[in-house]
């Protein structure tokens, strides 16, 4: 069930553990061929088991509770694509659903006895020579419980892109899913979404407690954009966030600490309550207590923002400004799903920008 809540999983009332963010270094695959690009993706998912297997004993044993929750960088296996065109990045590393890469790390959440969230480019029988850069969730017993795709990117196609065919096929439920489990409910947000409330909440508001962030960023002393949101989408969610950023990216010309560090997690409260610094570690791990947040959730208070928010006194306001922005199925030509050229993106974001000029915005 790729879209959803899972199935076979009682929800835990007040269960604490351990989330784990592993701070692991992207392999860019842009270089290789095909064959040696699929071979490359399964051994490096071969290869994290033992990483996490034995971060998460160690992590067990000295603070604990269990690791129950493992959250992977961003396009860890592939890293992204820069000079190659949609349809050929699709072809060369996108997962299929039920694909042997989904086999590969159902098998190492199944062996680890673990929830395990991840990121990857994913390809879709119903968008053919598309690639949507999917947030996933594997449950312990093997299945993706999980499939969020993102929505709001630079480089990449979007379900708002094929809005109406996508939502034909998905629902709503399949633009803002939510795994309801036994470690609580389960939601992604990919790398920079985290800047944008309206996905935080629109997450919350289908009862997310725990978002787990797949990112590649830079890290820094100083607090970075990113950092600023991850405590803010989780205080104002009453929600956890455990976000987990690459060690580098290798197999490219760019220095390779250039997107490392700072993985984290956050309580509900905003508090970052565990950080890594550089390198390729898995110290960023933390307990995840449901029982507080519920708790927290279902008592009136001043502090209870998710309660006290009032979505209908937005609605009319976000409706009269949707004009002048990127509107649905910019990919649709002719009523089919068209590849555009990589251009595409950035000239999109060009007319928009004209069109709020005009409107006055900016």
């Amino acid at each position: 069930m790729p879209f959803g809540a899972a199935e076979g999983h009682e929800v835990t009332e007040t269960g604490t553990y351990t989330a784990m963010a592993m701070q692991l270094t992207a392999r860019s695959l842009e270089r290789l061929g095909s064959d040696d690009a699929r071979a490359a993706i399964l051994d490096h998912i071969a290869e994290i088991e033992g990483q996490i297997r034995t971060s998460a004993i160690f992590v067990a044993g000295y603070a604990g509770k269990p690791v129950k929750l493992v959250v992977l960088p961003e396009y860890l296996f592939t890293s992204y694509p820069v000079r190659i065109s949609i349809p050929d990045f699709a072809a060369k590393v996108g997962f299929a659903a039920g694909g042997p890469e989904y086999e590969a790390l159902g098998g190492v959440a199944e062996r680890l006895g673990v929830f395990l969230a991840g990121n990857s480019y994913e390809t879709d029988e119903a968008f053919p020579d598309f690639y949507f850069q999917t947030s996933f969730i594997v449950a312990p017993n093997g299945e993706v419980v999980l499939r969020y795709r993102r929505l709001l990117s630079m480089f990449a196609p979007s379900p708002h892109d094929v809005w109406e065919a996508y939502l034909d096929k998905y629902g709503l439920e399949g633009v803002f899913p939510v795994a309801r489990t036994e470690i609580g409910n389960l939601a992604a947000i990919a790398s920079e979404e985290i800047l944008y409330p309206e996905i935080a909440r629109a997450l919350a508001l289908r009862g997310a407690e725990v978002f787990c962030h797949c990112s590649s960023e830079i890290g820094s002393p100083l607090a970075t954009n990113k950092d600023i949101a991850k405590r803010a989408r989780a205080f104002e969610n009453l929600a956890f966030v455990v976000s987990a950023n690459t060690a580098g990216i290798s197999g490219t010309a760019m220095p390779l600490s250039s997107a490392e560090g700072n993985s984290q997690v956050v309580d509900w409260k905003g508090r970052v309550v565990a950080q890594s610094g550089d390198g390729e570690t898995f110290t960023a791990f933390a307990p995840i207590d449901l029982g507080s947040l519920r708790d927290a959730r279902r008592t009136p208070a001043m502090t209870n923002y998710l309660a006290r928010q009032r979505p209908a006194l937005f609605a009319a306001a976000y409706a009269a400004a949707a004009e002048p922005f990127q509107g649905p199925d910019g990919m649709i030509e002719d009523g089919k799903p068209a590849i555009p050229n990589r251009d595409y993106f950035a000239r999109a974001q060009e007319e928009v920008i004209e069109r709020l000029m005009k409107a006055g915005v900016i």
